[in-house]
């Protein structure tokens, strides 16, 4: 029997000053987590204590049901602390966010349920686990190998998924995969952390984020119940999607990005400060040349405020999306290189955290979708509108 369902309580008043709090706890242990590339488990008993993990998630379910500025607010504020955190939370929100949508319509009430009561009252995770060994990431087409065959009691499921974000703390995975038939359907299911046959392996040895537990997670006849898979279709099916989720994921995934870079900026601007060299007799903040370098910094995270405040109050289309996950994530990782130019060695000392930012900053690159797909969109696009309006009339 499941046990009862805590609602969520109301967004607190003092929300600012949970969030300005819980960006000092995190970045207090961020450094500790990047060196021994640990999972910042406690990071997410604090998000579940300040009553975060269901956010996002529909009111009709117990969650909070916060709009998409609200998320961004506390994506932000956890991201400015710890990145890697701000990144599992991301892949929560938007999972949350869709459950009551078209996206999420194969998923039965009684699961969704499930997923919502568990996270409000053990503060679970859950993530998509995509990405494969052979076939790389999903979003480039192809099949996946991991295969879901029929048993007598629901489903076996076998594969290897990689940069599985978060595994060590998922209690659900949502787990693309492909049926055993001739002509094979595509789709997700849903497994437990407690099924038998999942196995974590620890292979995540990454350059940034070390800290997102990133590993290979391995299923071996992995037996999953028959409801649990979510409506899988035969290939080339077109997949439901919210049109409002490109955004969500577009805004809430590059701010992580924006605010490494605003970590990036402020200890730069105090190292500037600090620094006084003997034969200057002066702080390198009186230089125009490092005036102008923190200018151009501050400008490009301007820019970044302003798309991302705009996209998530509803001022872009959703075809936009793209354009601004691909700005801001460009605009955060100039920011950072101008600091890492100008500080020379101390940016790259790792007794400082510049280093650990820019390392952080590179990492917003990889997200789907990624840039040349985005451009190479928005170019086609361009033309085609262009065309359209050039047209003949007709006779």
């Amino acid at each position: 029997m499941n046990a009862p369902v805590r609602l969520a309580q109301p967004l607190s008043a003092h929300l600012d000053d949970t969030l300005l709090a819980l960006t000092a706890q995190f970045a207090a242990t961020a450094d500790i987590h990047d060196r021994d590339a640990t999972f910042p488990f406690q990071n997410f008993r604090d998000l579940h204590k300040a009553g975060l993990l269901a956010l996002t998630a529909p009111v009709g379910l117990g969650g909070q049901g916060a709009d998409l500025p609200t998320a961004l607010k506390v994506v932000e504020a956890v991201a400015r602390g710890e990145p890697a955190t701000a990144l599992v939370l991301v892949m929560q929100y938007l999972f949350h966010a869709s459950l009551d949508g078209t996206a999420r319509s194969g998923w039965p009430a009684a699961l969704k349920q499930r997923v919502v009561a568990d996270a409000l009252n053990d503060g679970a995770l859950i993530n998509a686990l995509r990405v494969e060994p052979d076939l790389g990431t999903p979003a480039r087409g192809g099949l996946p190998a991991t295969i879901a065959k029929r048993t007598k009691d629901g489903w076996s499921l076998s594969g290897r998924k990689i940069y599985s974000t978060g595994s060590p703390a998922l209690t659900w995975m949502v787990v693309w995969a492909r049926t055993d038939d001739p002509e094979p359907l595509v789709g997700a299911w849903l497994v437990h952390k407690d099924y038998p046959g999942r196995t974590i392996d620890e292979t995540w040895d990454h350059t940034g984020l070390r800290a997102s537990g990133s590993h290979d997670v391995v299923f071996d006849n992995t037996p999953v119940p028959f409801e649990h898979a979510l409506s899988p279709q035969p290939v080339g099916a077109p997949q439901p999607m919210e049109s409002g989720f490109a955004l969500w994921s577009a805004v809430l995934t590059s701010a992580i990005y924006d605010s490494v870079a605003r970590a990036a900026r402020d200890w730069f601007v105090g190292w500037a400060i600090e620094r006084k060299p003997a034969n200057l007799g002066a702080s390198l903040s009186t230089l125009p040349r490092y005036q102008e370098i923190v200018g151009a910094i501050d400008g490009l995270l301007l820019q970044n405020r302003v798309l991302l405040d705009t996209a998530a109050n509803g001022g872009l289309p959703a075809s936009q999306a793209g354009l601004v996950k691909q700005l801001v994530t460009e605009n955060a990782i100039a920011a950072v290189e101008k600091a890492i130019a100008a500080s020379g060695n101390p940016g790259l000392s790792r007794h400082n955290p510049l280093q650990r930012h820019y390392r952080d900053v590179l990492c917003g690159r990889i997200h789907t979708p990624q840039g040349d797909v985005v451009l190479t969109g928005a170019g086609k696009a361009a033309f085609a509108v262009h065309a359209a309006a050039n047209a003949p009339d007709p006779e």
